[in-house]
């Protein structure tokens, strides 16, 4: 089968192979997927690069999130049968053809969820519910909250934006650059701004942060309310958040939230009840996400060049079988 494979850390680009890999039987309990869409989110790549070494063990096939066919039924499964649609999730490896997972980790897609969109209930969608929760958690009552939201303009920031409003919150994007602007749509609340040049007075009760770095420490030095939070889910900028920054302001609760973390000590039942969230926002549009393009597997490399254009509009998704 075509698949893909990491036997050293480095530039995705360089480093991610094409290869011919076996099949595997499923064993007691476990599925055969076959891949029929897998998404490129930047969770994909960053393991690929080495930032998470001590807690990635190569060589790995990367791919984090995507939906398939179950194709083969191992021992003693009762919930799953060939022919069923699934999202596998609990570890990496959906860049290939065919995966055999543990069917306790595969949620099966409701006949209304076109493929598409189902290669991308995972990632962003639980992010976000997760997000919200951390909020609720921290504050208690969400009505009213000012939330402000970095990379507004990404899938998840749109995400975000409409989430943060239907629980009664003000959101704003936070855009680091006026083209941005056009992704975020509808009557929201824009800031458009850098590091150092945030607005005198812009304040916040949480700042949900995808990008990290710099940018990031200023937020939490100068714009972030006492008692407040400053939740970070992402690295875009491949820069830590400045510890001097989060050192410097004790009175805000600063967090990570790390969506593996919570997926693996969750439980079935959270998990489902997420899921179900994921596809009914998918189906009413609350989650529903935006596609720039599908590439075979076989174009990886054009896949990849693709993901890094900072003109793109919408997800990468692959296609393992060609």
């Amino acid at each position: 089968m075509r698949s893909t494979l990491v036997r050293q850390f480095g530039d995705p680009k360089q480093v991610i192979e094409l290869v011919e890999a076996p099949r595997r039987e499923p064993g007691a309990g476990e599925v055969e997927v076959e891949i029929s869409l897998a998404a490129i989110n930047p969770s994909d790549l960053i393991p690929v690069t080495g930032a998470y070494s001590a807690r990635t063990t190569l060589p790995f096939v990367p791919g984090y999130e995507g939906v398939g066919t179950v194709s083969r039924v191992g021992p003693d499964v009762r919930d799953l049968k060939a022919g069923d649609r699934v999202v596998p999730i609990g570890a990496s490896g959906l860049w290939q053809h065919f995966l055999v997972r543990p069917a306790e980790w595969c949620f099966r897609v409701p006949d209304g969820i076109d493929d598409r969109q189902a290669a991308m209930s995972y990632v962003n969608p639980l992010t976000a519910l997760r997000l919200v929760e951390a909020l609720r958690a921290h504050f208690g009552s969400l009505v009213g909250l000012s939330v402000g939201v970095t990379a507004a303009g990404s899938a998840i920031g749109g995400m975000l934006m409409k989430l943060l409003s239907l629980e009664g919150m003000v959101p704003m994007a936070i855009l680091r650059s006026e083209k941005s602007r056009v992704r975020v749509g509808g009557t929201h609340r824009i800031l458009v701004a850098d590091g150092g040049d945030l607005p005198a007075g812009t304040r916040f009760d949480a700042v949900l942060d995808a990008v990290g770095g710099p940018f990031a420490g200023a937020l939490i030095g100068r714009s972030v309310d006492t008692g407040g939070a400053f939740i970070q889910y992402g690295a875009l900028s491949g820069v830590p958040v400045p510890q001097t920054a989060i050192a410097a302001r004790p009175d805000v609760r600063f967090a990570f939230l790390w969506l593996r973390t919570w997926v693996h000590s969750a439980g079935r039942d959270a998990l489902d009840a997420a899921f179900a969230r994921s596809f009914e926002g998918i189906g009413n549009g609350l989650f529903e996400s935006p596609v720039a393009a599908i590439y075979p597997l076989s174009r990886l490399a054009d896949a990849l060049a693709h993901q890094h254009n900072q003109h793109r509009d919408g997800k990468i998704l692959l296609d393992p079988r060609c």
